[in-house]
């Protein structure tokens, strides 16, 4: 598929097949994707917990009680769901860690580029940590780049794919320990293969969208 038939293609899959899993091979793509998608100033500050087995599943499908009942299918018949977590805090600690994996990857050619890294990264971090006071929501954004990045990614790969808002993060955060990591859950991921009965089909249901004039200006 082009890119234009790949994003006429994907839609938020609201019922999966159970009997279709994706293979091992595909799996280890997903992973590159999570692992290699951009933010800013390189931050990466996330963290994916995936399941693939029933006894995993089951534990995110903790966080699609009460409330949120309407999604749990959405993560019991897929077959795999990736919970995308997100920091709660940064700090020079965390930003020399990232310049110490890059410098191990041969991204600096001495310590001056490296302490200016560090530098130029601790600056745009302060800018959201003391000027715009939103140091977690930018941190959030650039999971959402990911999010996004994601989507597309494994459309390309022929997998469906269903992210969820509607989850219980505080019921997540507590069954994996993630607040004590530094980290909260923020959105779910079902992937897997389109069931023929899903209503929500491109095929079943045409995708719209706002018109370019509209949503385009072109100078």
């Amino acid at each position: 598929m082009n890119l234009q038939e790949t994003l006429n293609w994907r839609y938020t899959t609201k019922e999966f097949d159970p009997s279709k899993s994706i293979s091992d091979k595909d799996m280890d793509q997903i992973k590159h994707l999570l692992r290699l998608s951009p933010s800013s100033v390189n931050l990466q500050p996330w963290h994916f917990i995936i399941a693939e087995t029933k006894e995993g599943k089951a534990r995110i499908a903790k966080g699609t009680q009460g409330f949120f009942h309407f999604n749990e299918p959405k993560v019991t018949n897929a077959s795999a769901v990736v919970l995308f977590c997100v920091k709660t805090d940064a700090d020079e600690e965390y930003y020399k860690h990232i310049a110490d994996i890059d410098d191990k990857n041969g991204r600096f050619p001495n310590e001056e580029v490296k302490d200016g890294f560090i530098g130029a990264v601790k600056t745009f971090a302060d800018i959201h940590k003391y000027d715009l006071k939103d140091l977690q929501h930018w941190m959030e954004k650039q999971v959402y780049l990911n999010i996004g990045s994601f989507l597309l990614g494994v459309a390309t790969l022929g997998i469906d794919a269903t992210p969820m808002e509607g989850i219980d993060v505080k019921a997540l955060d507590e069954e994996f320990g993630l607040r004590e990591k530094g980290y909260t859950a923020l959105v779910a991921v079902s992937i897997g293969y389109r069931a023929e009965s899903d209503f929500n089909s491109t095929e079943k249901t045409p995708k719209s969208r706002l018109p370019e004039s509209e949503i385009f200006t072109e100078i």
